[in-house]
């Protein structure tokens, strides 16, 4: 209990402290340094992490109380910035927290950067692009882009150079196509942490502005830095992904879909200025934990056909497709078989949760949004159970359906999916005439660890986001290396799953990203909810009493979907467009479960297939093509 106790891998640097300035209170950063060993390798890297502390040691006598109190005050609003990530943003207290935790860790460690640079090189700033690369993971360190600046400012470098400085030295990757996770600050909110910062960023916008003109090209929503907010002229807002695709030199997405809607829809009027900016880079994933570690099973069946050089490089995988055969798919069945009884005995014991590992075992793990998606899975489990009580469907191969998630602290819509879902699992899990056929299991805590016992026991891997929602998605491939097949959409890395271990081996459906694009002009959730009864009983038990909803929170999902909101369409991720197509993959996957050998060549035909999707590849194209290291 690293919290309580210490950590005594984190070595604390007290001697490289900084002051990170701010208007609402200075704070003092403290590094903290986590050696990250390398496998197989003699180097080891160093993670620098920071912990905010107060300026003031509390020393004061104790009869002088008042300045005690104080103190002790500003004591815990320093430590409170980096005592927990993401806090609640829905008030203006939550999201002054965020920027205040964002600016303190990018200030701290371009300031750090800064320090080691100047021991070499004095006050010649001329190679400092050439020696770092930072690249900037989504909009949350962007304003380090203004900060870099700021700080060289106060070395004496003019803006112009500064700017051409940090130009080189940032690149963007883009992780998101939801504009409301593209932060968008307003100017007030920013000034009362960084007033600096916020002149900085007007100058850019200046520039960028004043380029524009030079370009005859024309500045608006799609294509601006500081811009009006849409709800009141009047309140400026930063646009963080904005500056980011400006002020750095390269953009990346995450997977090749990904990439191609950034520049054909996110940034598609950037991208007519900057074309030579856009890259890809396909996510991946370390195959020493998703498969070494948390799978040793599998990895000694694979090291006793390959050798283990597929833990240093994946690709080696690829030899094993010419090997499966059904000797082979037999050993695999029987290790899965194994996996299964221990995350069953896991689950019994943390959830209280029975499961047969002789079931199917159907897993959707990741993050709890709307656009992933829970709530079609939930409502095809209703659907199963319905028919199933109905007497209509009769050849269901016995499934347990698995969740694993956690939703941001002010989300309350994704709040009630899991509650959703947790009352499914109370109510078919309870009935003796379907607890045999069918089980479903929300586990409490869901993280990596947990990750690690459920990704190696899963049968079935759920990706149903809509397609052109989900950037790339690495959970997909965890399940991919590990022996699942995928029952997904045309959506993130999924496409690039499918391409690499065939659609023959994949559960694929849904509409397509160009499909849904013509789709969003006409769509109209609320005839396919009158045309078709399955779908009407199964969003109709929301709120028909199927299950208690005090707080309106279930008939607000239903409201959802067919009345929409203020703020998005009705049905806003198809839902129901996808649902008929969604079902009938999910029970076609279930049927083929039957033939066990024919199902265990799918498995193993995805694992030989999963050597692109190492973050091995995946850094080596960032070093190569946009750190140039």
């Amino acid at each position: 209990d690293w919290a309580r106790w210490g950590d005594p891998w984190s070595i604390r640097r007290e001697a490289l402290a900084v002051t990170v300035e701010m208007k609402g209170g200075s704070v003092r950063a403290v590094p903290y340094d986590m050696p990250i060993v390398g496998y197989g390798a003699k180097n080891i890297g160093t993670l620098r992490l920071w912990q905010c502390e107060s300026l003031h040691e509390i020393d004061f006598p104790l009869f002088n109380r008042q300045e005690y109190a104080k103190a002790a005050s500003d004591k815990n609003k320093a430590e409170d910035i980096t005592k927990f990530l993401y806090p609640n943003d829905s008030r203006r207290e939550g999201k002054q927290l965020r920027v205040k935790q964002q600016y303190v860790l990018v200030s701290a460690s371009l300031q750090d950067l800064l320090r080691q640079y100047k021991a070499r090189h004095g006050s010649d700033f001329s190679l400092f692009a050439a020696e770092h690369a930072v690249q900037l993971n989504d909009t949350h360190p962007v304003m380090a882009i203004p900060e870099l600046i700021r700080l060289l400012g106060r070395e004496g470098v003019a803006f112009e150079e500064a700017f051409s400085i940090a130009q080189a030295t940032f690149a963007y990757t883009n992780h998101t196509v939801m504009q409301e996770a593209l932060e968008k600050w307003d100017l007030s909110l920013l000034n009362s942490v960084c007033p600096e910062m916020v002149d900085i960023m007007k100058r850019i916008d200046a520039r960028f502005r004043a380029e524009m003109a030079e370009r005859h090209a024309a500045v608006g929503p799609q294509r601006c830095i500081i811009w009006p907010a849409p709800w009141n002229a009047r309140v400026k807002q930063v646009h963080m992904a904005q500056l980011a695709v400006y002020a750095t030199h390269a953009t990346n997405g995450v997977a090749a879909i990904h990439s191609e809607i950034l520049k054909s829809d996110v940034f598609a009027q950037w991208y007519a200025l900057y074309p030579e900016r856009f890259q890809n880079k396909t996510n991946g994933i370390t195959q020493r934990r998703w498969l070494g570690l948390c799978n040793p099973e599998l990895s000694a069946m694979l090291a006793e056909q390959l050798g283990d050089g597929f833990l240093t490089n994946l690709d080696e995988l690829a030899r094993l497709k010419p090997m499966i055969d059904d000797n082979l798919c037999r050993r695999f069945m029987a290790i899965k078989q194994q996996k299964k009884a221990q995350l069953a005995a896991e689950i019994q014991a943390r959830e209280g949760v029975t499961l047969s590992p002789q079931m199917l075992f159907d897993v959707q793990v990741k993050r709890l949004h709307e656009y992933k998606r829970q709530l079609m899975n939930a409502l095809s489990i209703l659907a199963i159970y319905f028919q199933l009580k109905d007497g209509v469907l009769t050849d269901f191969t016995p499934t347990a359906f698995i969740f694993g998630a956690k939703a941001a602290p002010g989300y309350d819509r994704a709040k009630a999916i899991i509650h959703l879902i947790n009352m499914i699992a109370a109510k078919v899990n309870a009935d003796p005439e379907t607890r045999d056929l069918l089980r479903v299991v929300f586990v409490q805590n869901y993280n990596c660890s947990y990750a690690e016992k459920i990704i190696p026991a899963a049968d079935v891997s759920e990706q149903i986001s809509p397609a052109g929602t989900e950037a790339s998605g690495t959970g997909n491939m965890k399940l991919m290396l590990n022996g699942a097949v995928t029952l997904g959409t045309f959506d993130g890395a999924n496409i690039e799953i499918v391409e690499q271990a065939g659609r023959e081996n994949n559960y694929i459906f849904g509409a397509t990203v160009d499909e849904l694009s013509t789709l969003k002009l006409h769509y109209d959730p609320v005839a396919l909810y009158d045309d078709d009864p399955l779908i009407r009983r199964v969003v109709d038990a929301l709120d028909d009493g199927t299950f208690p909803d005090d707080d309106g929170a279930l008939k607000e999902l239903k409201d959802a979907l067919l009345k929409g909101a203020s703020w998005h369409q009705p049905d806003h991720y198809f839902l129901l467009h996808d649902f008929r197509s969604y079902l009938e993959a999910k029970l076609r996957a279930n049927r083929d479960y039957r033939d066990r050998l024919a199902f265990a060549r799918k498995c193993l035909m995805n694992v030989a297939s999963a050597g692109a999707f190492s973050s091995d590849r995946t850094i080596k194209q960032y070093a190569q093509e946009i750190w140039h290291v």
